[in-house]
């Protein structure tokens, strides 16, 4: 068979990822905290025709391989991680980090290593508890859940994640704070759905975690912004031209397999 006739079903395999990565992108436009993925390709191994010859400084000149390529692979589906635009809501629970960290989220109170999150839209529960959406606890920077006192009326939080809790009796309690947690290479943490994400050995040097707080400049983590959300990072021009390319791409390397087709066909015909 033909060498081109898998090099364009490895073209269009190729393609038709990055159009499901560039449809998810497209998908979650909207989705709080959403950081869009990027597929890069590389190339599979190359069948060598003829090798390298070496000059010999006299008579014969060196000669280049001849080298035919067997087509291509996926060499990384990246989630890039890019601060998102900010969006004001005036919602007191309503949380943006300015920079680096993600906020600490628990299922349980016994869960070791807490997940990830860029997505702040948290609430307070009837015992309340400072969760997420799907109510899961927000851990300060011990890594505990965050409870209020039952004496607070009113609360505020500081860019550094302190909780302000103005009590019954008009006194007020600082000793909660919201915990971030600081990431050594983002793209290594694994989505697990629900906005969240999970360590992992390649995030952080042994898959540790240690709590700390915002705006914290040696741990290099951002500043909290209470009444603010921070919106996806997807670019809808660049998505749609990158789908444009791979539309255009899956299409070429049909056009491959069509006309390596066209080929047999012709030798098939030789005898007849």
């Amino acid at each position: 068979m033909l060498r081109s006739m898998y090099s364009g079903v490895s073209g269009m395999r190729g393609f038709q990822t990055k159009l499901d990565v560039i449809g998810n992108n497209i998908a979650n436009v909207n989705t709080t905290g959403f950081k869009a993925g990027r597929v890069m390709f590389k190339d599979v191994m190359s069948q060598t025709v003829s090798g390298v010859t070496a000059p010999d400084g006299t008579d014969q000149a060196g000669v280049n391989a001849k080298q035919i390529g067997l087509g291509v692979s996926i060499g990384s589906i990246d989630t890039v991680h890019t601060a998102g635009s900010a969006m004001t809501t005036n919602v007191p629970t309503d949380l943006r980090i300015d920079g680096d960290g993600f906020f600490l989220i628990k299922l349980s109170g016994d869960q070791e290593t807490p997940f990830l999150t860029r997505a702040g839209d948290f609430h307070v529960d009837a015992q309340k508890n400072l969760v997420t959406s799907d109510g899961m606890f927000v851990c300060d920077s011990d890594g505990t859940p965050i409870t209020l006192q039952a004496e607070t009326v009113s609360f505020s939080i500081s860019q550094d994640g302190t909780i302000i809790q103005k009590l019954a009796d008009g006194t007020t309690d600082n000793g909660t704070i919201i915990g971030v947690g600081k990431v050594t290479n983002p793209e290594g943490l694994e989505k697990i759905g629900g906005n969240l994400y999970r360590m992992t050995l390649n995030a952080n040097d042994g898959g540790t975690l240690t709590p700390t707080t915002g705006n914290d400049a040696d741990a290099g983590t951002g500043a909290i912004v209470a009444g603010q959300l921070e919106m996806s990072n997807v670019d809808l021009t660049g998505e749609f031209t990158e789908m444009i390319v791979a539309q255009r791409g899956f299409q070429a390397n049909s056009r491959i397999i069509t006309t390596s087709d066209e080929v047999l066909q012709e030798i098939v015909n030789l005898k007849r």
